[in-house]
């Protein structure tokens, strides 16, 4: 059985510190809704996040 995940929407942000916590709250409380929440930061600019939302 193949998982399939889907990107629906990604945006660049202000890097924080404590933006993991938020995304750590979004994937424990939506997790049952089949949504999945990544922080990644910026390859071009290290003062930049991208943050995505995914349905698994």
């Amino acid at each position: 059985m193949e998982s399939k995940i889907e990107i629906i929407q990604t945006v660049t942000i202000e890097y924080q510190p404590d933006l993991y916590k938020v995304i750590d709250a979004l994937n424990r409380s939506l997790k049952r809704d089949n949504l999945m929440f990544g922080l990644a930061l910026d390859q071009q600019d290290q003062s930049k996040a991208v943050f995505t939302i995914y349905r698994t």
